[in-house]
C-alpha cells in the first residue's frame, strides 16, 4: 500500500509542465466557483447555482468576460472581489503569484517551476525567467495603476469618490487582463461612455498593452540596451498595428450609417468607436456600441478578429497574431515558389509552421463543433451561435445576447470552450511536442505523393 502511494506521488511529480498548468487553472476555477456559490457573494444574499458560479469563475480565470448573470447587479462586493482576483491571477498565470510568494518567503524556485513559467509565458528559454516574472509584476501594477487613475477621474463625473476609485481599479485590471468584465450594470458595457474619448482610448490602450505579450513589452522598454528588436517583437507589433488599423477602417465603413450603433455619433466619436470596436475583439470583450445591433458585416468582422486574438505570452487568447502571420507568409512563399517560410529575411523553421497550422485547424474544428452543439441546444440564429463559440474560444467575452439565455448544456459547452481557449496552444499543441523522443537513429519512411488542391 505504501509503495503504491509512493508510486502515485512520483507520477504526479512527473507531470509535464503543460499538464500542471492545466490542472492549476482547473483548481483555481473550482475554488472560485465554490466561493461564488456562497450567499455572501450575491447581492441579495441568495445561493448562486453551482453551474452559474462555475461559468463565472471559468470566464474570470480564463479572462473571457462572458457572463450568465450581470456582474454589477448580481454579485456583492465580496463576489466582485473574488471575480477580479480570478481575473488578475488568471491573466498573469497562477505560477506568477506562486513564484512571488516563494521569493517573499525566501524559497528557491526549482527547475520544474521555471519550466512551468516558461510554458505559461511562451518564453524561449528558462534563463532569467524569475527576473522576468518580477519584471512582469512591476509592469502590470504600473500599467494597471495608471489606467485606474485615469478611469477614476472619469467615473467621478457619475459616481462617488469611493465608488469611482473602486470602479477605476476593477475596470483597469479587467481591461489590461483582457477580461471584459464590467460593473456598469444591465449587460450594457461601456455603451454609456461611447462619447467619452478618454474612457474609450484608455480602455483600448490597456487592452492592447495586455494583448501584445509581456516579452514584447519588456523588450520595448529595454530597447536602448539592444541594437534591434527580435523577429518575434517585430511580427507582434506590426501585425497588431495592421489588425487594429484595418479593423477600425472596416468597422467605420460598416457601421457609419447604422443609427443603432454609430449613425448618430459625431465624426470624432465614430472614429474613436471604430478603433475601440477593432481593439476589443482581440480577446477583451468590452464594447461601447451595441454588438447585437451591429450590421452582419460588422459582426462577421468581429468574429474574424476574435478568432485571431492577441499575441503569445499575453493575457489574451485566440490563435495569436504570430500564428496568423506565419500562415500568411507561408502562403506567400508558396505562391512565390520558395521552399521555406520567410519573414523579414529570416527563415522560419518548419516545426513552427507545422505548429501554426495545427493550432489553426484544431481551433477551427473546436469552434465548428461548439457552434453545432449550440445550434442544437439553444434558440437563436447561426451568426449568434458562431459568434458565441468564437468569443468563448478567443476568451473575448462579446456576445449577441445569447449568453444569459444559455441552457445547462450550452453553459457546459461554453465553459469547456473558454478553458480550452485559455490553454489551447499549450494543451493541444505543445503537449505533442513533449511526446517527441530523441533517438540516435532517425527512421524515414518512403516518400509518396497525394494530390493536393
Amino acid at each position: 500500500m505504501f509503495l503504491k502511494s509512493k508510486e502515485n506521488n512520483y507520477k504526479f511529480f512527473k507531470l509535464r509542465p503543460v499538464q500542471i498548468l492545466a490542472l492549476g487553472f482547473a483548481a483555481l476555477i473550482l475554488l472560485g466557483a465554490i466561493l461564488l456559490t456562497l450567499p455572501i457573494s450575491s447581492r441579495n444574499g441568495d445561493v448562486t447555482s453551482f453551474l452559474d458560479a462555475l461559468f463565472t469563475a471559468t470566464s474570470a480565470t480564463c479572462v473571457t468576460g462572458l457572463v450568465v448573470v450581470d456582474t454589477g447587479t448580481h454579485w456583492s462586493t465580496f463576489g466582485q472581489v473574488v471575480i477580479i482576483s480570478l481575473i488578475q491571477i488568471g491573466g498573469l498565470g497562477f505560477m506568477t503569484f506562486s513564484t512571488l510568494i516563494a521569493i517573499i518567503l525566501g524559497k528557491r524556485v526549482s527547475l520544474k517551476e521555471r519550466l512551468i513559467i516558461q510554458e505559461a509565458y511562451n518564453a524561449f528559454s528558462i534563463q532569467g525567467i524569475v527576473k522576468l516574472v518580477i519584471y512582469i509584476l512591476i509592469i502590470t501594477l504600473t500599467i494597471e495603476g495608471i489606467g485606474a487613475i485615469i478611469l477614476t477621474t472619469q467615473f467621478l463625473k457619475d459616481y462617488s469618490i469611493g465608488t469611482s476609485i473602486y470602479y477605476g481599479i476593477f475596470h483597469s485590471i479587467s481591461s489590461f487582463c483582457n477580461a471584459g468584465f464590467d460593473l456598469l450594470g444591465d449587460f450594457k458595457g461601456y455603451t454609456g461612455y461611447v462619447t467619452n474619448s478618454i474612457v474609450s482610448l484608455t480602455v483600448a490602450a490597456l487592452i492592447v498593452l495586455g494583448g501584445i505579450g509581456f516579452l514584447v513589452i519588456a523588450e520595448v522598454i529595454g530597447h536602448k540596451r539592444r541594437r534591434k528588436y527580435t523577429l518575434h517583437t517585430k511580427v507582434v507589433i506590426i501585425t497588431t498595428a495592421f489588425l487594429i488599423i484595418l479593423g477600425a477602417v472596416l468597422m467605420f465603413a460598416f457601421e457609419y450609417n447604422n443609427p443603432k450603433t454609430m449613425g448618430n455619433l459625431s465624426i470624432i466619436d465614430k472614429i474613436v468607436a471604430s478603433i475601440f470596436a477593432s481593439v476589443t475583439p482581440r480577446t477583451a470583450g468590452a464594447n461601447t456600441i451595441s454588438t447585437g445591433d451591429m450590421t452582419i458585416a460588422g459582426q462577421f468582422l468581429t468574429i474574424i478578429l476574435m478568432f485571431i486574438g492577441a499575441s503569445p505570452g499575453s493575457t489574451g487568447g485566440g490563435i495569436k497574431t504570430t500564428t496568423m502571420m506565419i500562415l500568411f507568409m507561408t502562403i506567400m512563399c508558396i505562391i512565390n515558389g520558395r521552399d521555406d517560410t520567410e519573414i523579414f529575411r529570416k527563415r522560419i523553421n518548419k516545426y513552427s509552421v507545422y505548429r501554426a497550422v495545427s493550432i489553426t485547424l484544431i481551433s477551427f474544428m473546436l469552434v465548428i463543433v461548439v457552434t453545432m452543439i449550440l445550434s442544437i441546444t439553444e434558440k437563436g440564429t447561426f451568426i449568434q451561435f458562431l459568434y458565441e463559440a468564437t468569443s468563448a474560444f478567443g476568451t473575448v467575452g462579446l456576445t449577441l445576447g445569447l449568453t444569459p439565455t444559455l441552457t445547462p448544456i450550452g453553459k457546459i459547452a461554453i465553459i469547456i470552450t473558454m478553458y480550452a481557449g485559455r490553454l489551447g496552444p499549450l494543451t493541444l499543441v505543445l503537449a505533442f511536442a513533449y511526446k517527441q523522443k530523441t533517438t540516435n537513429t532517425t527512421i524515414k519512411y518512403p516518400e509518396d505523393k497525394i494530390l493536393v488542391g
